[in-house]
């Protein structure tokens, strides 16, 4: 396959360094900072002082460790505290990214190290009023690829009243979630890095301005699944106040891994290591190199889940959220509308010729089986642009809004939730990569990611986008500062219940309520699947 076809190919199925933007631009809190107490750069954490930058309307610090290098002896051991330094720590540039395959556009040039547990830290540059609501983004990337420091969050940071973004690394791959027979490890270091991180913004975040007792946890796709799985996770209680859940249906089958399914996926990484022995294989995989064990690893985007264990996850999400038992918060929970348009537009990038009728009735027929008739009954060609559109339809339903809507309804039973569809007609896309000719991609899988964070990953927003991009950080603001997502000023966005399921539309000059249910045939997929 030619290096852009592996591009298109890894994008389509992806879950996806630079420096902070320089400035940036709002129409809200960068004039509101004019006389306003101004934060300073250099600031003292429990663990030793740090000197950020400030540029516009925020400041940032940049490659924070937040638990010891798990380097070494501490390979595959739980996240130990970090040594305390006196001499301020430069915290300008941000750090290593967490070893990975570099395989994928959402990979990190150059693979990362080990030694990566760092995170980083963006805040309005100043304020008039109270402390910050902080919100910690987990990144995604199929547990295997990405870093936080890619997330340059200063839109989000500086939106209405402000927040402290945190963007954290936590160990990736086969460093973070391998469960490989006779390997002596916790399952889960990945997960547990993740509360580390947030057992640092515990500890420290009063000194940048936030609020301890205020965090909001908020990841997409991978990271998204993450915040499923905290959501469920006794380590995690009490370190969070509120979730944002984007593109990860936390009561769909995605989530997790049972044990057995990880250890098989495990014994393939140690056989390509040369350790598949169970008696020896966890002094042979400790002897291995950072990038042996990369290359050994399982790249691409099914090899890693958290792994249902029974200790820093006792049960899968899917099921514990459907029975309740999970860490009653708000959350905010949704999708992009076209979230496999990406891949249903595959083929003809590669091939240059559009998907025909008769290609996309083969290819439903594949995926689907017996139930390809009643499909193709309810999705016809006829009823869409070009069939690639019919097939993105088909695709994103099936594995996507259909278990998106399922957790709404099985959070909705027991704590609040407000529910949207991101809808743009014409997202961004990625840079460089051809979009197919024949159907528009819509919002597709990470697209909404260029509305609240700088990516150099995206296509520039053109105006109408970055009208959208303020109101969106503006919600998403405002629900880390108060749980709610109505405030002055903005279109009214009514919670989510079980007997008036609100979904909420985000796009380009059309915010407001959205018959989800109708529009993703949510009927149809259930009734299809109660009658398997």
């Amino acid at each position: 396959m030619s290096t852009t076809k592996s591009r298109v190919a890894a994008i389509a199925a992806a879950t996806v360094s630079a420096t902070l933007a320089a400035t940036v631009i709002t129409a809200g809190p960068a004039s509101a900072l004019a006389g306003a107490h101004v934060f300073p750069t250099r600031v003292v954490t429990t663990e030793g002082p740090v000197q950020g930058t400030a540029a516009g309307a925020v400041r940032t610090f940049q490659g924070i460790p937040y638990a010891a290098p798990p380097t070494g002896e501490r390979r595959w051991k739980k996240p130990q505290p970090v040594r305390h330094w006196s001499s301020p720590l430069d915290a300008r540039t941000p750090k290593s990214a967490c070893a990975q395959p570099t395989d994928q556009p959402i990979a990190i040039e150059g693979g990362g190290s080990e030694d990566c547990l760092h995170l980083n830290v963006t805040t309005p540059a100043g304020r008039t009023t109270g402390p910050l609501p902080v919100i910690v983004w987990i990144h995604g990337g199929s547990f295997t690829y990405g870093d936080g420091a890619t997330y340059r969050a200063a839109k989000l940071a500086a939106a209405q009243q402000g927040a402290m973004v945190v963007t954290v690394n936590y160990r990736l791959g086969a460093f973070g979630f391998l469960a490989a027979p006779g390997l002596r490890a916790p399952a889960n270091l990945g997960l547990l890095d993740q509360q580390a991180a947030l057992k640092w913004v515990k500890r420290n975040a009063g000194a940048f301005g936030g609020d301890p007792g205020n965090v909001t946890i908020m990841g997409q796709s991978g990271g998204g699944y993450s915040v499923c799985a905290q959501l469920v996770s006794p380590g995690a209680r009490g370190l969070f106040s509120k979730a944002i859940v984007q593109s990860a249906g936390c009561v769909g089958p995605d989530g997790s891994f049972t044990r057995t399914q990880a250890e098989a996926n495990g014994l393939a990484v140690a056989k390509a290591a040369g350790c598949d022995d169970p008696r020896t294989a966890d002094p042979c995989l400790r002897r291995r190199s950072t990038a042996d064990l990369t290359k050994a690893s399982s790249s691409g985007h099914n090899g890693y889940r958290p792994v249902v264990d029974g200790k820093v996850l006792p049960e899968a999400p899917a099921r514990a959220i459907a029975a309740g038992r999970f860490a009653r918060v708000p959350v905010l929970h949704g999708s992009t509308h076209d979230e496999m348009s990406g891949l249903a537009g595959l083929e003809e990038i590669q091939t240059g010729k559009p998907l025909t009728a008769e290609g996309y009735t083969k290819k439903v027929t594949e995926q689907f089986g017996k139930d390809a008739h009643a499909i193709l009954a309810e999705y016809p060609a006829a009823n869409y642009l070009a069939p690639g559109a019919a097939l993105s339809a088909v695709l994103t339903d099936s594995e996507w809004s259909t278990a998106a809507l399922d957790t709404q309804r099985a959070l909705a039973r027991h704590t609040p939730v407000y529910a949207y569809d991101f809808a743009e007609a014409k997202a961004p896309y990625f840079k460089g990569v051809p979009r197919p000719v024949s159907f528009s991609l819509g919002a597709g899988h990470m697209t909404d990611l260029a509305y609240l964070f700088d990516n150099d990953l995206f296509e520039p927003l053109d105006p109408a986008q970055a009208g959208l991009s303020d109101t969106v950080t503006a919600y998403w603001s405002h629900f880390a500062r108060t749980g709610q997502m109505n405030t002055d000023g903005m279109p009214t966005w009514k919670r989510f219940a079980m007997r008036t399921p609100y979904v909420q539309r985000l796009a380009s000059g059309r915010i407001g309520q959205t018959d989800f249910a109708a529009d993703h045939h949510y009927a149809f997929w259930k009734a299809l699947g109660s009658a398997r």
